[in-house]
Order: structure tokens, then C-alpha cells, then sequence
């Protein structure tokens, strides 16, 4: 076999490598079956943690912070007194402007974001299992990469979330 599993040192996500012509791939091999792809050289640290899971994934997000959030305040306001139902619907009205795309993802999450990551277009970096609230990662693992959540509720607040890698 001639692929093999490696880190990217600039976006720090998995890629296909093909050790006979030098080929790199985002996407794993379309001619590799998953056992194969398990099987790959560097499949088990990069690709793989408990049952199957990807060992790291990582996400960007917009949050709406709210009074019953668990610090309802944020960079931009000190106090924040708004309903968790008023925060669902503004950010619904984020989902619909972003309408699946990434790029103004980003850009919403920057001005908007309640947490510290808006100065990153909402990028929280890479992250396992247990390091993030549950509903929060579970449904970062979820998404598949470059897809967008529907609207996830934790004791942060509610959140839309952008799986990168």
C-alpha cells in the first residue's frame, strides 16, 4: 500500500500522503476500503481515537451568551440579560445569513461571537473527547468537515458550530 496518514504542520489536520508519487489529498483515497484506511501508517495517531472517533477534531463557533448562560457576559458586553430565547432567535437570524457558508461563518463570528475566539473567526483549534461540554462535542463530531450544526445549547449559551478539521 502506498498511502500513509500524516499531520499537516500548517493546518494541523490529517492528509493522505502517496509515498510511490509523492500525491497529497485532503479527502482519504477513494480506491481504499475504511479497513484499509484504518490500516494506513499513522491511521492510529492521526486518524483514530476510542471507537472510531477521530482522535482530534477541530471546530469553530458562534456563541450567544445569555442571563442564564454560565458567565453571561462576554468581551463586548459586561452584563448580558438578554432571554435564552431571545438569544435562539438572533442566532437564528446568524444561520439564515450564513446559509452554509464557511467564509461568512467567520466573518459573523468575528463581530458577533460572544467568546473570546471572534478574534479567530470563531477557531477554537483542535480538540478530543472530554474536552469539550457534551453536547458541545458530540456535536462537533457529528459534522462532517466544512459542514455547519444547527443550533447547539450548553451551559455557555447556544451555539453555532463549524467543523474544520
Amino acid at each position: 500500500m502506498s498511502w500513509e496518514v500524516r499531520m499537516s504542520s500548517s493546518r494541523k489536520v490529517p492528509y493522505y500522503y502517496n509515498t510511490q508519487n509523492g500525491q497529497s489529498i485532503w479527502d482519504p483515497p477513494t480506491e481504499l476500503t475504511q479497513e484499509e484506511l484504518h490500516a494506513l501508517p499513522g491511521a492510529k495517531k492521526y486518524l483514530l481515537g476510542e471507537g472510531g472517533r477521530p482522535a482530534q477534531v477541530r471546530a469553530s463557533h458562534l456563541l450567544v451568551k445569555h442571563s442564564g448562560s454560565r458567565r453571561p457576559s462576554s468581551w463586548k458586553e459586561a452584563k448580558i440579560t438578554r432571554s435564552k430565547e431571545e438569544a435562539l432567535e438572533i442566532l437564528k437570524g446568524y444561520a439564515a445569513e450564513i446559509d452554509g457558508s464557511p467564509e461568512k461563518f467567520g466573518e459573523l463570528a468575528s463581530v458577533h461571537s460572544d467568546c473570546s475566539s471572534h478574534a479567530n473567526n470563531g477557531d477554537l483549534g483542535s480538540f478530543g473527547p472530554g474536552q469539550m461540554q457534551k453536547p458541545f462535542e458530540e456535536a462537533t463530531y457529528a459534522l462532517k468537515v466544512g459542514q455547519i450544526s444547527d443550533i447547539v445549547s450548553t451551559d455557555s449559551g447556544v451555539h453555532l458550530i463549524l467543523r474544520t478539521g
